[in-house]
């Protein structure tokens, strides 16, 4: 039997710009939610579900699609893109 494994997953960078603007974003979705009137169970699943789907959509707005693969390393950072980047463009062994 096939086995489907997930390769792919979406996610933010530690310590990155996008991390930063997620945790401002999630912040003020908790901030500015109106939980003045938690009477019943209804009003409840209300909240929960807004503060879900405004977190999931803060999720989607600074993370991005990564490919595992067996090669993928953990230690790699963004700062590790950049000198890779940097190499690229210029061939240089200094780089």
């Amino acid at each position: 039997m096939e086995e489907d494994i997930n390769s792919s997953k979406f996610s933010i960078v530690k310590n990155s710009e996008e991390e930063a603007s997620f945790i401002k974003d999630v912040s003020s979705i908790i901030k500015n939610l109106d939980i003045s009137d938690l009477s019943n169970t209804d009003k409840l699943e209300d909240i929960v579900n807004t503060l879900a789907s405004n977190t999931e959509h803060a999720w989607g707005k600074n993370s991005k699609l990564v490919n595992i693969t067996r090669h993928s390393k953990s230690w790699w950072t963004e700062e590790c893109n950049k000198y890779l980047r940097s190499y690229r463009v210029s061939r240089s062994l200094e780089d």
